[in-house]
């Protein structure tokens, strides 16, 4: 399903990064996946998540910025600049940073020598998704994200799913209760076609 833009959202792995001490050719860089395909998350108790492969293809060529715990002030690199790369393969979307010598790259690499930057996490604003809908009353939605316009990407201290649209868990809420109306219905209809049968009789 294609949609207009919705608002930012955040999501966040617990996936270690690695940071690659400098060469004679190349800078001290810090590597990580920032998502992971196919992995279902529950989001907030309200559905589950999985991010497609193919998901970020048409994002790659995107403006994207790497910072730190999302934080706008705390920049490592960017794409246009060549300070950062992202990439897909078959696990997720990877980005590699070469972080500038100002206070804030080498905090974030003291941080990592020391581990304690245990993940790392991406905002971006979905352009298409579809949603399952669960097949028994125990099951929660599923929300396959198709395509997404990708914002920034982000090492991070405290790797957790922290937010998601109020949109996102509108519609699971509406397939949830989709799903109640019809076990209801179908249960109405039973106990009809039960009260029929004795009358027959």
């Amino acid at each position: 399903m294609i949609k207009m833009l919705t608002r930012p959202e955040l999501r966040t792995i617990e996936r270690p990064v690695e940071q690659r001490a400098a060469t004679d050719d190349r800078p001290t860089q810090i590597t990580g996946y920032a998502a992971l395909f196919d992995t279902p998350a529950t989001i907030g108790g309200a559905f589950v998540e999985q991010i497609d492969q193919g998901a970020f293809d048409d994002a790659l060529g995107d403006d994207v910025r790497v910072l730190f715990n999302h934080d706008p002030s705390l920049l490592l690199g960017r794409t246009t600049s060549g300070t950062a790369s992202i990439a897909v393969d078959e696990t997720g979307l990877r980005y590699t940073v070469t972080p500038p010598d100002t206070a804030t790259g080498r905090e974030v690499l003291a941080l990592l020598e020391r581990g304690d930057v245990s993940g790392s996490s991406f905002g971006f604003q979905v352009l298409a998704d579809r949603w399952d809908e669960a097949t028994t009353s125990t099951e929660l939605p599923v929300r396959h994200i198709e395509k997404v316009k990708l914002i920034d990407v982000s090492p991070v201290t405290m790797p957790a799913y922290v937010e998601t649209t109020a949109e996102a868990r509108g519609q699971a809420y509406a397939l949830a209760k989709q799903r109640q109306d019809l076990v209801e219905a179908t249960g109405q209809r039973r106990m009809q076609l039960a009260r029929h049968l004795v009358e027959i009789q």
